[in-house]
């Protein structure tokens, strides 16, 4: 199995939401509970981007295979905490294949996605493999060949990795989500994807 350290960024402010996203009830869990499970599920190692409301959601990171950090510069934008996190994890483990970039707020994303990136996945083939929604919508999960982590520790704003991502458009392959990457970014929203999940 390739060694494919997965991050999840959890470090915005949830403005939207009116409360952390961590922290809301998904599937009788805490939602941050629940995607680490999911996550540890792959057998990857799990690194976790913390930045607002930080001290409130790390009591609910019980297991201790995972490394948590805290940007504490969050408020500068997802492309910070991406870029924080990919130097932590490189600090960390010196022989991995790449990195997988995933979000706190995509709760219908499952194991078996993350487990048909990793395996659509060939070493030293310089692969970006995004996920791509029913309706077109291409980004995280995603994942990126170890020959783009400096260029990915150099993220500065608000955009993600979509700046790599189009410079490296020709290595990018998708891998189809269906309705899995929706994200719930308000109150309403994330009724209706309890609704659509039977809760």
């Amino acid at each position: 199995m390739p060694n494919l350290p997965i991050i999840l960024l959890a470090a915005g402010e949830s403005s939207r939401m009116g409360s952390p996203k961590p922290l809301l009830l998904w599937k009788g869990k805490i939602l941050i509970e629940f995607q680490l499970k999911n996550l540890l599920s792959t057998h990857q190692q799990v690194f976790v981007v913390l930045g607002a409301n930080a001290h409130q959601i790390i009591p609910f990171i019980n297991a201790t295979e995972i490394t948590v950090s805290i940007n504490e510069d969050w408020k500068e934008g997802m492309s910070t905490s991406i870029a924080f996190a990919v130097k932590k994890v490189m600090d960390t483990i010196k022989n991995m294949d790449g990195v997988i970039i995933t979000a706190i707020d995509q709760p219908l994303v499952d194991t078996k996605h993350l487990n048909t990136i990793i395996k659509s996945f060939k070493a030293n083939e310089k692969q970006i493999i995004v996920s791509e929604s029913d309706n077109g919508w291409r980004g995280v999960p995603a994942l990126f060949d170890k020959c783009y982590l400096q260029e990915l520790a150099k993220l500065k704003g608000d955009s993600g990795a979509k700046i790599v991502v189009r410079n490296h458009s020709k290595n990018v392959q998708t891998v189809y989500a269906g309705n899995k990457l929706a994200d719930m970014d308000t109150p309403e929203i994330y009724q209706q994807l309890k609704s659509a999940a039977h809760q």
